[in-house]
This record gives structure tokens, sequence and C-alpha cells, in this order.
């Protein structure tokens, strides 16, 4: 979730560089490639002038993976392009670098739906030896991806409360032969997200990636929808995990992935913040556990009601939004 800093990226602990002045000096610091590195503004520097300092005090051409955190410190919020751009511009001094996450920012410091983003392909074609990429950011606030063809990358995940259709169908049409991990938080319509089932169509054929083993369609308010369309996707049969969590998956989602293709090859199925009833929670479990299925279906929540003019009308939230 996006309440807690990450701990851990690219397999490695994350430690902070904020290039405060306190003394320090490289000596002090851990060896580039024992940690990923999560870089956030303290004061009102510029963030060029922070990574600068960044690459020059740590042994650049050694950095593994590299999280970005707030870029505009304690300044007022400022537009993410010169961020990409230092990241670009630096791309031959980190032949190393295959773990990059934007942003790694927390509501206090700035809400999912305020955080803007902008086309972050150019920076994923500027690491042709990148493995791992993650973006957090508003669908409805600039972000942006185009198809490409990357023939490194085993892992990629957008988080945003509105994932809008247009990258969804950019994710489907790119080339991504050794991609594994795919994680989609399609959030809602009010910011930006769009995208529906037939936008994750050439995901769901299993063509397109043919070495996925997980795949995350989360957040989304047509969980349910998107339940049914799983539960005859091809691309099923060649996953260990899946992860239909933090939407609002009800009784009718489940039901479809019960009575559709099996599941039990799975090693984990994680549908947690949901809707589901007590008589389905323990249908799935039952279904799945005694194969070995590590289900998760924490986080039971209640819909809320309306009683309007028309008679009561039932509300369901995903877990990020906002």
């Amino acid at each position: 979730m996006i309440d807690d800093y990450l701990e851990s990226f690219a397999g490695l602990p994350v430690t902070d560089y904020t290039g405060a002045d306190t003394g320090a000096d490289a000596s002090d610091l851990p060896p580039a490639d024992a940690v990923a590195w999560r870089i956030s503004a303290c004061d009102d520097r510029p963030f060029a002038e922070l990574w600068a300092k960044f690459l020059d005090t740590v042994a650049a051409d050694r950095l593994r993976a590299v999280v970005i955190g707030s870029w505009w410190g304690d300044g007022d919020y400022s537009e993410v392009r010169p961020v990409l751009d230092a990241l670009i511009a630096s791309a031959d001094r980190l032949p190393a670098l295959r773990g990059l996450f934007l942003a790694d920012v927390m509501p206090e410091e700035c809400e999912l739906s305020w955080l803007r983003m902008d086309d972050v392909t150019p920076v994923l074609e500027a690491y042709p030896l990148l493995e791992e990429f993650a973006v957090r950011g508003c669908g409805s606030g600039g972000l942006a991806f185009r198809p490409v063809r990357h023939e490194r990358l085993r892992a990629l995940r957008f988080e945003s409360g509105g994932l809008p259709g247009e990258i969804v169908r950019a994710v489907g049409a790119s080339e991504l032969p050794r991609l594994e991990h795919l994680a989609l938080w399609l959030g809602v319509e009010e910011y930006g997200g769009d995208a529906t089932v037939a936008d994750l169509a050439p995901v769901l054929s299993g063509a397109r990636f043919p070495r996925l083993t997980h795949l995350g369609l989360q957040d989304s308010e047509i969980q349910d929808e998107i339940a049914a369309a799983v539960a005859s996707a091809p691309v099923v049969a060649q996953l260990t995990s899946l992860a239909l969590s933090l939407g609002t998956l009800g009784d009718a989602g489940a039901e479809s992935l019960l009575t559709g293709q099996p599941l039990t090859h799975l090693r984990a199925l994680d549908l947690h913040h949901h809707y589901l009833s007590d008589a389905m929670m323990r249908r799935v479990c039952d279904a799945l556990e005694p194969s070995g299925v590590e289900v998760n279906v924490a986080e039971q929540e209640e819909p809320e009601w309306d009683g309007g003019n028309d008679g009561e009308e039932e509300y369901r939230y995903v877990a990020v939004s906002e």
C-alpha cells in the first residue's frame, strides 16, 4: 500500500539519501550496490542538484536500484519533468541499474490523486538493461505510457487511483519478452481510470507475455467484471500467482472464479480488500487451500447504502483512489 515508504525494492533494502549536510562522507554510506537508494529532497534545492550530488557521492556505476521519493522537498509541489529528464540524462553513468521506482510518496506529502506524472516511456527506453520498473501517479494528472519494446524488463507495475485505458492498451501492445510480473492498479473513473475489460484482452490472452507468472489486476471498481474475464482467460494457465485485490470484488466475481477454469495450480490468490460474504470466503478457501493455494481474503469490507429516492443503492470503494 501507499501509507508507508518502501522498505525493500528490487530485492534490496531501501536506504534514504536526502542530500542533507550531515558531515557524513561516502565512507559512511553503505556500498552502492548493497541497497536500493531512495532519493528524497529535504530542502528547496532543485532535484537536478540533489541528483548530481548523489551521483558524485556514491559509486554511480555500481548502483543497482533507485527509488525516487518526494522531489520538491520543503518547497511547493513541482512538476516531475525535470526529475525524468535528470534520470534520462544520467543513463550512461548507471550501467548497473536494474530497478527504478517512481515515486515513493506518502499521502501526507501528496495525495495520489494530486501526484502528477508525465510520459514515463522515455525513462524506460533510456535504460535497456532495466529489469524492474514501477510507477506511482495520478492517471488524470499527465501519466502516460507508449507501447515499447524492452528486452530485459521482468517486472512492470503501475500504482494509480485511476489508470487510463490508453495506458492499459499501451502495456498490452508492448513487446516485453522477459516480463514475469505485471501489476496494474486500475482505480476509478473519477481519477482517470476508464480502462475496460476489453482493454485487458491482450494481457489476458497469454500470447503477449509468454513468461508472465504473476498478474495483478487490482484496485478496480469493475473487479467483478475483471474476475469474470479472468475466469476464462488463457493467461491464467501460466500463472503461479494472481492478485484481484484492493477493489470491489463481490460474491458474483468470486462465483465466476470458482466456476471458471481451475485455479488449483496457483501458489497464491490475493483477494484482500473485498466485499465477499462470509459464506463465499469459506467457499473460496475450501476450494483452493486443500490444493496448496495460499488464499488471502483479509480486509473484508462492508458496502455503504444510500436510500435515495428510489430505494437503497449499494456503494463499494476501492482501497486506493485519492
